[in-house]
């Protein structure tokens, strides 16, 4: 199939596409790598008269630590940040992340912004964003904002963004000592999308307990989830102890799986328990290693 018909824009500013989006509002949609957005529009399951290209604005396309702050600019690509040396020096957990989306040619084309900003349950991402507390950055022609990752997504395919308003951005703060994080996806074959996903992240004292503990789910509700419930399961306890099967618990009470081609409710809740164990237990082992991520 062929998508709708729509007049297409392609601005070579970051201004000039804040404009469009003021001019345009909810009848237009932000193109980037296309890979999410671009089969929903040739199957005709969505449409929008103006489809704003992003891709031409270079100033949105890079990766920066400063001091102990990382920031990826939304138009980089997930290849890119998987092959960032620098990103997987300081988080491990988004090299998982990255290099379990699709396939090398999606990774090449499609961005972090898309990625986040599409609102899909299944997407990898939005899981590590949450965990990792990240903020996301967002822009208009009139003014600029952060939103907390674990805020951003409010229903399946809607976030927190206005039509106006564009993600331009994400900043992660990077921690100091004894810090392990890790994201487990499990799926039915390569390239596929997830049964379920765990990305946790936390901090490990010197009697070896978990504190400021963060939990992103994949693929176990109508959004990215954040799960409160296992984060405070986990604080506290020892990475083999009994707190993880109560954060187990807790995470299965904080989803709501939907049986669906890939597997039963009740599967997937199986499998997320399975998924999480091994999650704590990579990223504790990761802890070990000082300022390791």
């Amino acid at each position: 199939m062929t998508p709708a018909s729509f007049d297409y824009l392609s601005p070579a500013s970051l201004e000039e596409a804040l404009g469009l989006l003021k001019e345009h509002g909810d009848d237009a949609k932000i193109l980037a790598g296309g890979q999410s957005l671009i089969p929903l529009m040739k199957l005709r399951f969505t449409s929008f008269p103006y489809v704003i290209d992003v891709s031409r604005i270079k100033e949105l396309k890079y990766i920066r630590k400063e001091g102990r702050k990382l920031t990826i600019g939304a138009l980089t690509t997930t290849a890119e940040l998987e092959e960032s040396g620098e990103v997987r020096d300081e988080f491990q957990i988004i090299h998982d992340a990255c290099s379990n989306i699709a396939d090398p040619l999606v990774r090449n084309m499609g961005t972090v912004g898309g990625n986040l900003s599409h609102g899909d349950p299944g997407n990898d991402l939005p899981a590590v964003m949450i965990a990792l507390k990240a903020r996301f950055n967002l822009q208009s022609a009139s003014g600029k904002r952060s939103v907390s990752a674990g805020d951003y997504y409010k229903d399946t395919f809607t976030t927190d963004a206005s039509p106006e308003e564009m993600l331009v951005s994400v900043e992660i703060e990077i921690p100091d000592g004894r810090f392990g994080a890790a994201y487990v996806k499990h799926k039915r074959r390569a390239g596929d999308f997830s049964v379920a996903g765990v990305a946790v992240a936390f901090s490990l004292d010197g009697s070896g307990r978990l504190g400021s503990a963060g939990v992103g789910l994949t693929s176990l509700g109508p959004t990215p989830l954040r799960s409160a419930g296992a984060e405070k399961a986990l604080e506290g306890s020892k990475p083999d102890g009994e707190g993880v099967k109560k954060a187990v618990e807790a995470a299965r009470a904080d989803s709501n799986p939907s049986s669906d081609f890939y597997g039963s409710r009740e599967y997937k809740l199986f499998v997320l328990g399975k998924i999480m164990e091994k999650c704590v237990a990579e990223a504790a082992g990761r802890a070990q290693k000082e300022g390791s991520a």
